[in-house]
């Protein structure tokens, strides 16, 4: 299937930044590298200012920081406008969607353990990759993949149907953000950002009445206000513009594979900041991880979904 729609017209600030030559000059895996070690640091920082500004102002103060830096560049009102109407209902779903799947991770966050959100999260990118992995070589490669991954999460259930909830939400709506974010990223890696620029915009006026009254405590702390400026950028601006760079080279089964990196990222980063030193099943789980992310390979004549 081909999901290419037609190109919202790129803004001429984002035409002028070089997106495109941007793209072109890194192979799509360093674009994914960078934003799965993101990934980990925004969700890390936010939990620490859940007390302050609550979980959904976290969300607000998050989106409405990615909203605001994305407007100049890209210009998302004349994104909108200068889009034919099936690119224009695109943009709003993708907007939609990135409103309530962070809302519903940080809910999830706050009732569950980190551990257990991923895993859930995991499970869907795993249906992702199999539909577009059809040559044994890849659907070997997956298995080793996750294999790796089932080590690295140490999976504790729980009996929190409330935080059940809210994790297999999140979940559901990772999967719409891998499908509709690659929708709009096979634009192009410029024509890619500025959707996700008019998409981020959809999404905090979702939130505007979500987390506005529990946001309002930052605006009279500039530390705090800083930090949670910190966390949008590290959540929502880095890793998924890195990520649009990323899916506007690569197949979709390929970037779902290339997921099962996240909880290595985990990992490394526990070691480097938090000094969690990990267990040899931990450097079992690594080493499977990378190896089948390594043995992948997009066919040529995978579908570019």
């Amino acid at each position: 299937m081909d999901d290419r729609t037609q190109a919202p017209a790129a803004s001429p600030a984002l035409a002028a930044s070089g997106f495109t030559g941007l793209a072109a000059s890194l192979p799509p895996d360093a674009w994914f590298g960078v934003s799965a070690i993101f990934h980990y640091l925004g969700p890390a920082f936010a939990v620490l200012l859940f007390p302050h500004v609550g979980v959904l102002g976290m969300a607000w103060l998050r989106i409405a920081t990615a909203a605001l830096i994305f407007a100049p560049l890209t210009r998302p009102r004349r994104t909108l406008a200068n889009a034919d109407r099936s690119t224009r209902v695109l943009l709003l779903a993708f907007g939609a969607c990135l409103a309530v799947m962070n809302c519903s991770f940080y809910l999830a966050l706050d009732r569950l353990p980190i551990s257990l959100v991923a895993a859930i999260e995991f499970v869907g990118t795993i249906g992702i990759a199999l539909i577009g992995l059809g040559s044994p070589r890849n659907l070997a490669a997956l298995a080793v993949a996750v294999t790796g991954t089932l080590l690295l999460i140490d999976v504790k259930w729980s009996s929190d149907p409330i935080g059940l909830f809210w994790a297999f939400l999140n979940g559901a709506l990772f999967i719409g953000y891998i499908v509709l974010g690659h929708r709009v990223a096979r634009s192009g890696a410029g024509n890619g950002i500025a959707g996700l620029g008019a998409a981020m915009a959809v999404a905090f006026l979702v939130v505007v009445p979500i987390g506005l009254t529990d946001a309002l405590p930052a605006f009279f702390s500039p530390p705090l206000l800083l930090a949670a400026i910190g966390v949008g950028i590290c959540s929502s601006v880095i890793p998924y513009i890195c990520d649009q760079l990323a899916m506007s080279r690569l197949p979709r089964a390929s970037f779902a594979l290339m997921l099962s990196l996240l909880p290595v990222t985990a990992t490394l980063i526990g070691i480097l900041v938090l000094h969690q030193i990990p267990s040899l099943t931990d450097i079992v789980g690594i080493a499977l991880v990378v190896a089948g992310v390594a043995f992948h390979r997009p066919a040529s004549t995978e579908i570019k979904q």
